[in-house]
């Protein structure tokens, strides 16, 4: 089956959570493997969003290490695919950690008060950090979509990546002009009907790539979580159409609830 086939039930796209299994295992090296391949996949959101909400770029090393270090050494076993989504999982560790580290500033020496006052390091400010937090989510959620799309280009000889970049990178850039850059890319020659049909069905793929990588990411509810995740994640514009598709195979949207989306999802799919 396709990777972007719209029959594609939801609950079938697991890849993460089996890696979740595997590291909860009792096989060493699989314990060890899937611990590694979690940290690569989302160890990079979790650096940034810690340099972001600590402004301290010591401290947020050092939290992103131990991060690392506790996870590697399964000391992070809280991730159930029964409790929901794999983000609130992570956003709660790296809630301790903070919180943590603020505890163990406020044990230290303080400087000397100013004038009376009490100096205090302000600690973030929590709607901050929580925008911080599903901002750097969504990013590497995009990041990954990009690659799988990368990878999808490699192995069926379907330039979806080069097209869909050449776009987001250029988006005033006319239909002729992007033949023509492609032909000199690709080495043969690409006609702007071409490039118009390539472009459309790499919107497609890239749209239903980002939401097999939402979906690995939500709990047992995956398919009646996915929309109000796309939307809390502010992915919704990306993939309206293949989210209506996914749906409709499973019979949870109706006709006009499906055109009423579809309009207002209209104009936008250039901004992938």
């Amino acid at each position: 089956m396709e990777p972007n086939d719209p029959n594609q039930h939801l609950s079938q796209i697991t890849t993460l959570w089996t890696m979740v299994d595997q590291a909860h295992g009792q096989d060493a090296a699989a314990v060890t493997s899937a611990r590694q391949r979690l940290l690569e996949r989302y160890g990079g959101a979790v650096k940034k969003y810690l340099h972001g909400a600590l402004r301290d770029p010591e401290a947020a090393e050092e939290l992103t290490q131990e991060f690392a270090l506790r996870f590697l050494s399964g000391k992070y076993q809280g991730a159930d695919r029964e409790r929901g989504r794999f983000r609130n999982f992570v956003k709660g560790v790296l809630g301790h950690l903070i919180a943590d580290h603020f505890r163990k500033r406020q044990t230290q020496p303080r400087p000397l008060p100013l004038d009376g006052e009490e100096v205090r390091a302000p600690g973030p400010d929590p709607a901050e950090v929580d925008a911080l937090f599903m901002e750097n989510w969504r990013q590497a959620l995009l990041g990954r979509a990009w690659q799988a799309l990368a990878e999808v280009e490699t192995e069926t000889g379907q330039p979806f990546h080069t097209v869909l970049r050449l776009r987001v990178d250029q988006p005033e850039i006319r239909s002729l002009q992007m033949a023509e850059q492609l032909s000199a890319k690709l080495g043969k020659s690409v006609s702007a009907a071409g490039v118009r049909q390539t472009l459309h069905r790499a919107r497609d793929r890239f749209a239903d790539l980002l939401l097999d990588e939402v979906v690995q990411t939500l709990g047992r509810s995956a398919a009646e979580d996915l929309e109000q995740e796309l939307i809390e994640l502010n992915l919704l514009v990306y993939c309206q159409p293949a989210l209506d598709r996914r749906l409709d195979s499973l019979g949870r949207a109706t006709p006009g609830e499906r055109q009423v989306r579809s309009g207002t999802a209209e104009g936008r799919a250039g901004e992938a």
